[in-house]
């Protein structure tokens, strides 16, 4: 049959093509999995403009309360909580389908986990064409789109050919329209029905975001702002001999004069200065020491909050042998752990082996590589004493990723500047770098009417350039399936990245 221009159309009915196509033979497993991909898809880019459509209605309740912006904020806020009771009215609606639909399909719970035969051709057949639910969503998704067109004449002129709620069914090998009913759900395995209905529903999600975009538009710009604070307490080290001096740092992050931090060190009032306060002890004795550190303070809210927690230190005991890491308190795969060791009996009469890994250096100044985690142990002998020190081996932390400047929140304008992603490492004292293999991303919202799904296979976002452009304010971009290389030469997944332009 001949595919119609229209980007949205053509997807539909190639979708529906592969649908027909898979339903004329057993649906295997790996079909069934493909079907749950998407639908984790679909609801993760939902989830995405949920947070999105919330930033927007914060921001109109603001614009609201304040006296330069109320008077058109006062029409158009209200329309734009109609658009968000109607989108929740449609949203439940569809969810209660999915519940209807696993019910038809044996749902049960085990280990309070949901089960039900995700392969069953009959029970979406049953619900939507014997009972008649297809033609209640299809009923109930045109005058969804019709009452969000009607919510104001400048929002039915701007979305009345765009709003991305589309109910019409995909046209059949022969060339006809099928019923709403029959093309989307007669013999359809309850995945592949669940999908479709994450599918209304993230297009439901969508038009919501569009229209409510738009409501805002009409007032000005969205206004961030920081709305959490926290508390950072440090020390100056936390391997010490005795005699030696440390000192600890305890404040409030997000800092303002608002949060009135309360800081009290090792039983010790300190003063706050610009938000933090410092304390210093003489380390005696020998072995882990720990100081009380607590902070008072208000949040952002005006509420109070109390942090407490204890800064731990080491206090090495004078002569014989001594090995002390210089960044980290364990050994990580990949990367070169140095060590500085103090015999106190002359490096002629000292010897250093290491099991579980490889040193390499001389005198007191070593480096040590190591392989697998677990334990590595360095035997220092010094005047026919031996001494074993066990240290803990561990692989280098999961990266972060980021675009840009990173975070969940991005202009339109910053993300299209983008060229890199990268896989980047925070609060880690060691040189390794992680390089992108490669990543699935998401498009969706604003300027696409349906989920876009596209590959990145290294660091350089130029294969996926032609979606960054079509992106805008409102548009939801999921990077997911992130696999990053590490110093060690092995790969790994790590957690993705959800932004939302605005």
């Amino acid at each position: 049959m001949a595919l119609p221009k229209e980007p949205r159309q053509k997807m539909i009915n190639l979708m529906y093509l592969v649908l027909t196509a898979l339903l004329a033979m057993n649906v295997s497993s790996e079909i069934l999995n493909a079907f749950k991909v998407v639908d984790l898809s679909l609801q993760n880019s939902s989830t995405n403009l949920s947070a999105a459509n919330q930033t927007m209605y914060k921001s109109l309740s603001e614009k609201l309360a304040d006296p330069k912006t109320a008077e058109k904020a006062g029409i158009w806020q209200p329309k734009a909580e109609q658009a968000k009771k109607l989108s929740e009215e449609m949203n439940n609606y569809i969810e209660g389908l999915k519940k209807s639909l696993k019910q038809a399909a044996g749902l049960e719970m085990r280990e309070g986990k949901e089960t039900f035969k995700e392969d069953n051709m009959d029970a979406a057949t049953r619900l939507f064409d014997t009972e008649g639910k297809g033609k209640e969503l299809e009923a109930k998704l045109k005058a969804y789109k019709l009452a969000m067109l009607n919510i104001d004449d400048k929002i039915k002129e701007k979305f009345e050919k765009t709003l991305p709620v589309d109910v019409e069914p995909p046209v059949g090998q022969d060339g006809t329209k099928k019923e709403f009913t029959i093309a989307y759900f007669h013999m359809t395995p309850t995945v592949a029905g669940l999908t479709l209905l994450s599918k209304f529903q993230n297009n439901i999600k969508n038009a919501e975001n569009q229209v409510v975009t738009f409501c805002h538009e009409q007032i000005g710009a969205v206004v961030v702002k920081f709305d959490k604070t926290g508390v950072l307490v440090g020390q100056s080290s936390n391997y010490v001999m005795p005699g030696q001096e440390v000192e600890i740092t305890a404040g409030v992050a997000a800092y303002s004069s608002a949060a009135a931090p309360q800081i009290n060190i090792g039983g010790t009032n300190v003063t706050a200065v610009e938000g933090k306060g410092s304390y210093k002890v003489n380390a005696s004795g020998s072995g882990i020491k720990k100081v009380p550190v607590s902070v008072r303070y208000l949040d952002q809210d005006g509420v109070a909050q109390t942090k407490t927690l204890d800064v731990e230190y080491t206090v090495g005991t004078p002569g014989g042998a001594a090995v002390m890491l210089d960044k980290m308190n364990v050994f990580y795969i990949g990367v070169d752990n140095p060590i500085t060791i103090s015999s106190g009996s002359g490096w002629d009469r000292t010897t250093v082996t290491m099991t579980g890994g490889t040193l390499s250096g001389t005198l007191g100044n070593r480096v040590a590589r190591v392989t697998t985690p677990g334990k590595a142990t360095l035997t220092v002998t010094a005047d026919g004493k031996t001494t074993p020190f066990d240290f803990r081996v561990k692989e280098i932390p999961n990266p972060i990723f980021k675009v840009g400047p990173g975070g969940t929140r991005m202009t339109s304008g910053s993300f299209k500047s983008q060229q890199f992603c990268r896989a980047e490492l925070e609060n880690f004292d060691f040189a390794a770098n992680f390089s992108v293999v490669s990543a699935t991303v998401y498009f969706s919202g604003a300027n696409f009417s349906n989920v876009q799904t596209a590959d990145l296979n290294g660091n350089n976002l130029s294969p996926i350039s032609t979606y960054i452009q079509r992106a805008g304010p409102g548009t939801s971009i999921t990077f997911d399936n992130v696999k990053v290389q590490g110093p060690d030469g092995k790969q790994r997944t790590i957690q993705g990245v959800g932004i939302v332009l605005y």
